[in-house]
């Protein structure tokens, strides 16, 4: 099926879609929904290549995994999953060559480049906070 008509069947009502109250635009939770937005242009569910990232097993890094277009009707050979943990700075770039040397999504490139930051961001770790010495009464 074309994937204008599977979304036009799935736009309102599927198992990833999140209503809130007063809110207009509707959340999706799916994996393959970079920007957790519900729309055609994100929705990993209607494309025939889709790219998802998520930490790494051991926190050290992120994990990209992406659909191939060929493998479309073979769900165990339709995901190619690759670990990047060399750095975050060499991690984005290797991110980026490897969305634009296949011209893979390009509409993509700058939301997985974001939620890629943002998972590398969250692994940092916490500086303490210096509490302020209470000044004496007297």
């Amino acid at each position: 099926m074309s994937s204008h008509l599977v979304w036009s069947i799935i736009r309102n009502s599927n198992a990833f879609l999140l209503k809130k109250r007063n809110i207009s635009k509707p959340f999706s939770t799916e994996r393959n929904n970079l920007t957790n937005l519900n729309s055609y242009r994100y929705n990993g569910l209607v494309h025939k290549k889709s790219l998802a990232i998520t930490d790494a097993a051991d926190k050290k890094g992120f994990t990209i995994a992406y659909k191939k277009a060929k493998k479309q009707n073979k769900p165990r050979q339709n995901i190619v999953k690759r670990t990047f943990k060399s750095g975050p700075r060499r991690s984005l770039y290797k991110l980026k060559t490897l969305l634009q040397a296949n011209k893979y999504r390009t509409d993509l490139t700058k939301a997985a480049l974001r939620r890629a930051s943002a998972v590398l961001r969250s692994q940092r770790p916490v500086k303490p906070r210096k509490l302020k010495a209470k000044k004496a009464a007297e």
